[in-house]
């Protein structure tokens, strides 16, 4: 008899204590529940997050919570629709401003994506010289190339860029290929062109941004030693170029957070829609 009684005196208190532990999750989720209608969505969502640490048991409420999650990840998408709605015309009218200083070029059967070149930068004004050019194309993706023009090849495949109080930046060495760096001979004289895409030239371009009104000594490396100074003419087209590609990655940045949010809108209504 009493082996009985302490067996149903522990029974209740095992349900008195599942009780207790429910009762804590749910309150976990009615808080969650209350930061979402006040719009707190990042507050409510940690209070989920410590529902499922806490109380990984109690599933019925992380199934609620999850439905709860949904909502918010929803409205989520929402914000970052509307955000890039409102936002997308401005960057817009900021690029087509900026972008009647440039050039566009592309080449309907080769090329998916054109380029913005600075008007004073196009290839046809700049022959039988050496200079800094660069360009970006329409998803603010920028590119700095090294020209090499002399009678006998350097073969060069970097620049180290300088200024006199001792401040430098590099850019990748590109080896010969042909293509990104690619060199020509024509009635004797040595064209070398080396182009610097992405992180392989972005610390240069920094570099001349920042420094634009010094003296930027170049250094072209890797082959016979070569030294230019950066006109000033080819210091604003990479100021006008880095500005043009900040704002034209921005509109790239945000037209695939709208295709992201519409996917993922699209997933959590299908969601929401089967619970």
């Amino acid at each position: 008899m009493k082996k009985t009684a302490v067996c149903i005196a522990l029974a209740a208190l095992t349900l008195a204590g599942c009780n207790d532990t429910e009762k804590k999750a749910q309150a976990h989720l009615d808080k969650a529940r209350a930061m979402y209608e006040r719009n707190e969505l990042f507050s409510a969502k940690n209070e989920i997050d410590s529902i499922r640490a806490n109380y990984p048991k109690e599933y019925k409420i992380l199934k609620e919570s999850l439905a709860l999650m949904r909502r918010i990840e929803y409205k989520e998408a929402e914000r970052t629709l509307a955000f890039c709605d409102s936002m997308m015309p401005v960057k817009q009218h900021e690029a087509d401003s900026l972008a009647k200083k440039f050039t566009f070029e592309k080449d309907s059967v080769y090329e998916e994506i054109g380029n913005y070149i600075w008007k004073q930068q196009t290839i046809e004004r700049n022959l039988k010289r050496c200079y800094i050019r660069c360009g970006v194309n329409e998803k603010g993706e920028m590119y700095l190339a090294s020209v090499y023009f002399g009678s006998r090849p350097i073969e060069h495949t970097g620049i180290k860029l300088s200024t006199k109080d001792g401040m430098f930046a590099e850019t990748a060495s590109i080896p010969y290929d042909g293509g990104v760096n690619y060199r020509f001979q024509d009635l004797g004289n040595t064209t070398e062109v080396v182009t610097y895409k992405g992180d392989n030239g972005i610390d240069a371009v920094k570099f001349i941004f920042t420094n634009e009104k010094e003296r930027i000594k170049v250094d072209y490396t890797g082959g016979k030693p070569y030294v230019i100074y950066i006109a000033d003419g080819d210091k604003k087209a990479i100021v006008e170029t880095y500005n043009l590609a900040t704002v034209l990655s921005d509109i790239e940045n945000m037209r695939k957070e709208t295709e992201k949010a519409n996917k993922r809108m699209s997933y959590l209504k299908n969601k929401l829609d089967k619970s």
